[in-house]
């Protein structure tokens, strides 16, 4: 008997010793068939002092204050951590010192990174007086215990941050332009000094380099054998065997109609009159570098970690930063067209704000900024001139086709009073810059969108009698459509291409110096105001 218990104590002796977690906590394992994804450390107590953060503490709170990290999971999350650069998040260091971080800090790290990923670095709402636009809910604290107990934590951070195509292709190019920019050498900034077809100029051929670079022209030939050709009259065309590369002592080349065009279609993407002439703002755009794009591809980046990833399939879409409408209906693009948006000093604000019906033969009651500020001191003849009466001290302009909010507006629920509208002078359309407005949406062919919108909502019959009586008159919607005013000044547009615009607002640069890049002058719109409306 006692040679039996003494056996027994034996035995029990040689048995690992395991510390569980408290019951129904993830990390919660059988030692014995999970011994790799077991801290070392399990037993190590937490000093509940050393926790600040909420979402560290409502971990190691379910954890029963023990550490977290097993030697496997180090290892993913630093894997994780090295390719932060797919994200623009490479110039922020989540972990200083991997080797020397304990248990506290890499929880602290690993919940940073993945709200980062999950809903942006950057709080939109601490940059904007107005932000609307719905951000993602994730319990991160849950998802990470989750990680590290089922040893998935390289799945559950690619999880967490957009999984569309948009996204992908903005993160592929961000790589590319990093990259090159480590590589290349410093942009020389072009000089100044006015370019038009016909003139022979020393700067020709970095600009023939410069527009083949951003797609604006296939580079097909050398664009120094080209551009120094005295006689060339197309880029594209086959340069003469004869022809070398440019060298210092050749005369000034000539700047061909064929280039003309190409850059006039990098001045409208980037809203500058599309002239083809080589100008001061042509300039400024000409002389952005690889390490300029990379920093804008990263705030591209950061603005659609903010948004929830599950848009609304029927929506409307207005980018503010390009004045540029995209209409979804079930998930597909069925329709697109431009908008004039608001200026500088009267952005348009990042909202999220149905429609919830249309307005045939709108009135407009001038807002008391513009009837304090623009029309301070206009007469009878004026308010005459412009279909406009006084009411309770309130101008109002009357239904018609000089109306500022022309034939239709469509009614949004917001308490900012902005909202999409027709407009009496559509030939604004026509310009490559469009930040023109009080912070409204003007809509081009806005009669046309009407009623496309009330054809698919059904209300058809109701829209067209409500357009013809000349009065205001309101069609309500049968459901509402979600409308999101964006600020995308990198996207991609419908030929599958990254597209770069300026930063009219100049909204970039607090997102970019928060991402680790410096301070930088953004290519701001200069916007003129042209008429009054809203």
């Amino acid at each position: 008997m006692i040679v039996k218990i003494l056996r027994a104590r034996l035995i029990l002796a040689a048995m690992p010793f395991v510390t569980l977690a408290p019951a129904g906590f993830a990390f919660a394992q059988d030692a014995v068939s999970r011994p790799a994804d077991t801290p070392a450390e399990r037993s190590t107590a937490i000093t509940k002092q050393a926790v600040t953060d909420p979402a560290s503490r409502a971990l190691y709170a379910k954890a029963g204050w023990r550490a977290v990290w097993s030697a496997g999971n180090i290892e993913a999350f630093d894997r994780v951590l090295a390719d932060r650069a797919r994200h623009g998040l490479d110039r922020i260091a989540f972990l200083a010192d991997p080797a020397e971080s304990d248990d506290v800090t890499r929880t602290k790290a690993a919940l940073d990174y993945a709200g980062a990923l999950a809903q942006g670095r950057v709080d939109p709402a601490s940059l904007h007086e107005v932000y609307t636009l719905p951000r993602p809910k994730v319990d991160l604290a849950a998802g990470l215990a989750r990680a590290l107990a089922k040893g998935d934590l390289v799945a559950w951070f690619d999880g967490l941050a957009p999984q569309d195509a948009e996204y992908k292709a903005l993160s592929d190019a961000y790589l590319a332009f990093s990259a090159k920019a480590t590589v290349a050498a410093p942009v020389q900034a072009i000089p100044s000094g006015v370019i038009r077809v016909g003139n022979r100029d020393a700067r020709v051929p970095t600009i023939v380099e410069q527009l083949m670079e951003s797609g604006y022209l296939p580079a097909v030939t050398d664009p120094l054998a080209v551009a120094a050709d005295p006689l060339a009259a197309d880029p594209l065309a086959p340069a003469p065997p004869a022809l070398v590369p440019l060298a210092a002592t050749q005369p000034p080349m000539l700047y061909t109609q064929a280039m003309a065009d190409a850059l006039k279609g990098l001045q409208t993407d980037y809203g500058i009159a599309a002239d083809g002439v080589v100008g001061p703002e042509t300039l400024k755009v000409l002389n952005l570098g690889a390490g300029d794009r990379a920093r804008a591809l990263a705030v591209g980046l950061e603005r659609r970690r903010w948004l929830t990833r599950t848009p609304p399939a029927t929506r409307i879409d207005v980018n503010t930063a390009a004045a540029q409408l995209r209409y979804y209906r079930d998930g597909a693009v069925v329709d697109q067209r431009k908008v004039i948006v608001g200026e500088p000093g009267r952005e348009t604000p990042a909202l999220s704000s149905p429609i919830y019906r249309l307005v045939a033969n709108p009135t407009w009651t001038v807002p008391k900024s513009i009837q304090n500020g623009e029309m301070a001191n206009v007469g009878e003849d004026y308010l005459a001139e412009h279909n406009m009466v006084m009411r309770d001290g309130w101008i109002v302009q009357q239904p018609g086709p000089s109306n500022a909010l022309g034939l239709v507006k469509f009614d949004m629920a917001n308490d900012q009073a902005i909202y999409l509208h027709d407009t009496s002078a559509p030939g604004l359309f026509d310009r490559s810059q469009r930040h023109l407005s009080h912070g409204c949406v003007r809509v081009e062919d806005a009669l046309g969108f009407a009623q496309m919108l009330a054809e698919d909502e059904g209300v058809t019959e109701a829209w067209q009698t409500a357009q013809a009586s000349g009065e205001m008159t309101f069609v309500p919607l049968p459901r509402r459509i979600p409308v999101r005013l964006l600020y995308h000044n990198v996207y991609v547009d419908d030929g599958g291409r990254v597209a770069f615009r300026t930063d009219p607002y100049g909204w970039n640069d607090p997102i970019a110096e928060q991402l680790g890049f410096a301070k930088a002058a953004a290519k701001r719109a200069e916007a003129q105001a042209i008429d009054i409306g809203p």
